[in-house]
């Protein structure tokens, strides 16, 4: 069965193998840094004489802000999951997308995608990145001077989700049958991009309870 084939996307095995992966791989990030830290404190503590604290600060304050950064990713890869949990994959290629800042949407963007609204094919809806860590191989990807080898890469783009709302977006692995490079995309369209609530997209009372499911904050009708 193709990723396409599932109900949601969660019920695809290949997905949830990744999906741990991806898991265990911040995992032990956070404990490397940790870790990292730790043993660093300890060099400089129990075995070297304070003059070398000038030269060590900036290490432990780099393996201190790293582990830190994990604190927040942990919990948005449990996030991903209530999505992937909701949505069947969708799979797009040449997906329109950027790394310029749209006057469109409010808030922090740092890279954004275009996908059809469900109510209405013809209508793209932007999506961004709304955080700058992690995001870093998508915008290498996304720039206008990528290499086309680069640009290949998302060439096809797989995306669980409601682009009024909330999604996830994963690029093919060298297979094309196992995703990779979860992230989280956000809908952060304000009132000058034509919508002043997401009856506006034509989402139902059902669309936003599914959204609700998700992980989607916002006020039920």
């Amino acid at each position: 069965m193709t990723p396409t084939d599932h109900s949601v996307a969660w019920e695809h095995p290949p997905t949830r193998r990744a999906w741990s992966k991806q898991l265990a791989a911040n995992t032990l990030a956070l404990l490397g840094w940790i870790a990292l830290w730790a043993a660093l404190l300890v060099i400089l503590v129990v075995f070297l004489s304070p003059g070398y604290t000038i030269l060590f600060v900036p290490f432990l304050l780099y393996s201190f802000y790293r582990a830190f950064l994990q604190l927040f990713v942990l919990p948005a890869v449990f996030r991903m999951r209530r999505v992937l949990r909701e949505y069947p994959w969708r799979l797009y290629g040449d997906a329109p997308h950027g790394l310029a800042d749209r006057p469109d949407v409010v808030g922090r963007q740092n890279g954004w995608f275009e996908f059809p609204n469900p109510a209405r094919p013809e209508e793209l809806l932007p999506m961004v990145f709304p955080r700058h860590w992690g995001v870093g191989w998508w915008n290498r990807r996304m720039a206008p001077r990528a290499k086309p080898e680069l640009k290949a890469q998302i060439g096809m783009v797989w995306f669980a989700g409601d682009p009024r709302f909330i999604g996830v977006i994963a690029a093919p692995a060298s297979d094309e049958s196992t995703p990779r490079r979860f992230r989280f995309l956000s809908q952060q369209t304000g009132s000058g991009g034509g919508r002043h609530s997401v009856a506006d997209w034509g989402a139902t009372a059902e669309d936003i309870e599914r959204g609700h499911r998700a992980g989607v904050r916002m006020a039920r009708p």
